[in-house]
């Protein structure tokens, strides 16, 4: 299977190419003519030569600016994306889950998003729902069994437990879901009814958690945004049997996001690279520790970049957020751990190959608090994506084990 090669992109390329071009050459290609839709683009002179989109059976005059409905699309994508004649392993995972529809949407006043820049009107991927958000979210395993939520890092999607899955669900019920801003999840444009902000993210939780397990549930969570989930088990003890931390910023040398990521956050700069399919998943996933991502698994996480601005905006809004809040969720998260009143059984497992973390500190920290430390030499940051598997059968013994001291 190809891997990745890294070299500089512009999403903003006008330069036509093949029909197949690769996605590992960073090629892009223009859609092509059917018979029920024509799409072009055209730069306007009236809105600063600002990269337009068009469709010729549209009833009305809206531009799209890096964001349209999902029967439109953006003007451009990637071979094998959601526009190629290939199979697309995105379909595929999406196809296994389903939506869930958990915590309401703020108030917006019924106005539609536009985006923060130009001000042009945004597509149904930026828009909220008028009720709750829609979630995707994909289980594994009887309903009748302890539920396991799995919880994906920053930035990344529920796809990266997909080799939990298959192994846990043989005596739990497994859920993995997307954040909002994520994977197949909602994306509304910020200040239309969701902010991105960590304070936010806990409050969501526990309507997803409500919406999909029942009863006392174990919680995984994989790296930065394990300060949202202990934020939120603070005050839920009396409902969580388990927390197994992946690899989290649990230092203070860990209140920092790395520059991979704290670059989404940039004035100017970090909305164009967060617009970036590359930059936002394969680099992300990539320069963080020895995980060389294959074709086929790169296409489901580039899938929300190249099918709709949102992502982009989304991921430019998280970033700010992280990069003001991290440093008081991470103390608030040590001080959680450390306290005496903390009850819930909890598990660190630790990639020593994390390029972002350091395992400086980490290993006192679990002394100190009297937590279990196990320790994944192979792996990196994303220690589900480096050794699922076996990451996998480990949790269900730690698991294991509480049930049976039950």
């Amino acid at each position: 299977m190809a891997l990745v090669q890294f070299s500089s992109c512009n999403l903003f390329a006008g330069s036509r190419s093949s029909r197949h071009s690769s996605v590992a050459g960073h090629s892009y290609k223009f859609l092509q003519s059917t018979p029920h839709r024509q799409h072009y683009c055209n730069f306007l002179k009236e809105k600063s030569s600002l990269l337009s989109c068009h469709s010729s059976n549209d009833n009305g005059n809206e531009d799209y600016y890096l964001d349209a409905p999902v029967s439109a699309g953006d003007g451009f994508s990637f071979s094998g994306g959601k526009y190629s004649d290939e199979p697309s392993p995105a379909d595929e995972w999406f196809n296994q889950g389903k939506i869930v529809k958990a915590h309401p949407v703020g108030g917006t006043g019924g106005k539609k998003a536009k985006d923060p820049i130009f001000g042009l009107a945004m597509g149904s991927g930026s828009q909220a729902s008028s009720d709750l958000f829609r979630w995707f979210c994909i289980e594994s395993g009887s309903n009748d069994n302890h539920p396991i939520l799995l919880i994906h890092g920053f930035p990344s999607q529920a796809y990266s437990y997909r080799k939990f899955l298959p192994i846990l669900s043989k005596r739990y019920h497994t859920v993995a879901f997307d954040w909002l801003g994520f994977g197949f999840s909602d994306k509304p444009q910020p200040k239309y009814g969701f902010d991105y902000t960590l304070d936010e993210y806990v409050s969501s939780l526990e309507s997803v958690i409500e919406e999909t397990t029942k009863g006392k549930v174990t919680l995984v969570v994989q790296g930065y945004f394990s300060p949202v989930v202990v934020k939120y088990a603070s005050t839920h003890q009396e409902k969580i049997t388990d927390l197994i931390l992946l690899n989290p910023p649990i230092t203070d040398k860990h209140a920092n996001l790395p520059s991979t990521l704290s670059i989404f956050s940039n004035f100017l700069l970090g909305e164009i690279f967060s617009q970036d399919p590359l930059r936002a998943s394969d680099k992300a996933l990539t320069s963080c520790g020895p995980y060389q991502i294959k074709e086929d698994v790169a296409m489901v996480y580039r899938r929300p970049y190249l099918t709709s601005g949102s992502a982009g905006f989304a991921l430019n809004a998280i970033s700010r957020a992280m990069k003001k809040e991290l440093k008081a969720y991470v103390e608030e998260m040590r001080k959680t751990l450390m306290d005496e009143k903390w009850r819930v059984k909890t598990t660190i497992f630790w990639g020593e190959r994390d390029r972002w973390l350091s395992f400086d500190g980490v290993e006192d920290f679990c002394k100190e608090s009297k937590h279990q430390l196990i320790k994944i030499p192979m792996a990196g940051h994303h220690v589900q994506e480096d050794c699922g598997e076996e990451v996998a059968q480990l949790i269900a013994q730690v698991v294991g084990q509480r049930s049976l001291s039950l």
